[in-house]
């Protein structure tokens, strides 16, 4: 039994204690067509006691890991009671057979120390959350009254709630940020298969408003574990939106979520601009750390052309 294949059946018997972007069916699907693996660390008695699921690819002969696309963070999983320094070497020691030219990931904001990772470079990044979304009024209550409440009063008579299909979704996507003059990073293939499959476990919520004509204004989808929503894409309609649209979704997704998941994540930023906007839903600045290490000076150069 390979290490996959031991990963999938520790995933199968830990349900949701391992977090969404480590589980081996998003794994799976956001990796379809690519290579990836898992780094196992194990007890004394030969149990796993931590696993660190990656993608790797490879560029001019040179091998590097990098995150998946749409996936937040991956870093380790370590078992409750975990002797984590000795799982922290057992996984370094992986990654050190693998002779990599690169290595960078977004670690988990429930990893909070990263003692042990001698070598690699860490940086912390920020991302936004609402951390209590059990009662929807309250939520609603620290949403900015001048910007976020009157925009979901303004726009609530106006638009309406509809299923939108996953291949659908990803059209407009695609269309929307052709509007903007820009390629979309995802294809729709991706888009497609990773919200199908989301919404086929019970993990995703795709939602849109249509306009009082039947226009689909805007779109969003939200994939979900038992720990926190995790909001992944979002489209507009490229001939022209309400501004409230993009609000008035998060309010209602956060309803249906608020009974099925502890917090809600806005996916970031860093981006000055966009922080102030996700601060006006009341949510707070979580801490994450991205590791890198560079084992190539050649690979500085292609990882910020993304390779």
């Amino acid at each position: 039994m390979n290490n996959i294949e031991e990963y999938r059946k520790l995933c199968e018997t830990e349900g949701h204690n391992i977090p969404l972007f480590l589980q081996y069916w998003w794994m799976e699907t956001v990796c379809h067509g690519k290579q990836w693996d898992v780094a196992l660390a194990r007890d004394s008695e030969g149990n796993i006691a931590a696993a660190m699921p990656y993608l790797i690819g490879s560029k001019m002969g040179l091998r590097y890991v990098l995150q998946p696309q749409l996936t937040q963070y991956n870093g380790p999983w370590y078992r409750p009671n975990a002797n984590q320094p000795e799982a922290t070497r057992q996984l370094m020691e992986h990654f050190a057979g693998l002779r990599l030219a690169l290595f960078n990931q977004n670690f988990s904001p429930a990893v909070t120390s990263i003692e042990g990772w001698k070598g690699y470079q860490n940086t912390s990044r920020v991302t936004y959350r609402i951390e209590d979304i059990s009662n929807p009024e309250e939520v609603f209550n620290h949403f900015d009254k001048r910007h976020r409440q009157r925009q979901i009063r303004h726009c609530q008579p106006l638009l309406h709630p509809t299923e939108v299909l996953p291949s659908d979704f990803a059209n407009l996507h695609t269309q929307y940020w052709l509007s903007r003059g820009k390629k979309d990073l995802l294809s729709q293939a991706f888009m497609t298969r990773i919200i199908a499959k989301t919404l086929q476990r019970g993990q995703g919520i795709l939602l849109g408003l249509n306009d009082t004509n039947g226009t689909l204004q805007a779109a969003r989808f939200v994939a979900f574990d038992s720990h926190s929503a995790y909001s992944l894409l979002s489209a507009l309609n490229p001939r022209g939106h309400l501004g409230g649209a993009s609000p008035l979704l998060f309010w209602y997704i956060i309803q249906q979520l608020s009974t099925r998941t502890l917090s809600f994540d806005f996916e970031g930023s860093m981006v000055p601009s966009i922080a102030y906007s996700y601060s006006l839903y009341g949510a707070q600045p979580v801490t994450y750390y991205q590791m890198t290490r560079y084992s190539n000076p050649l690979m500085r150069a292609l990882f910020k052309k993304k390779i």
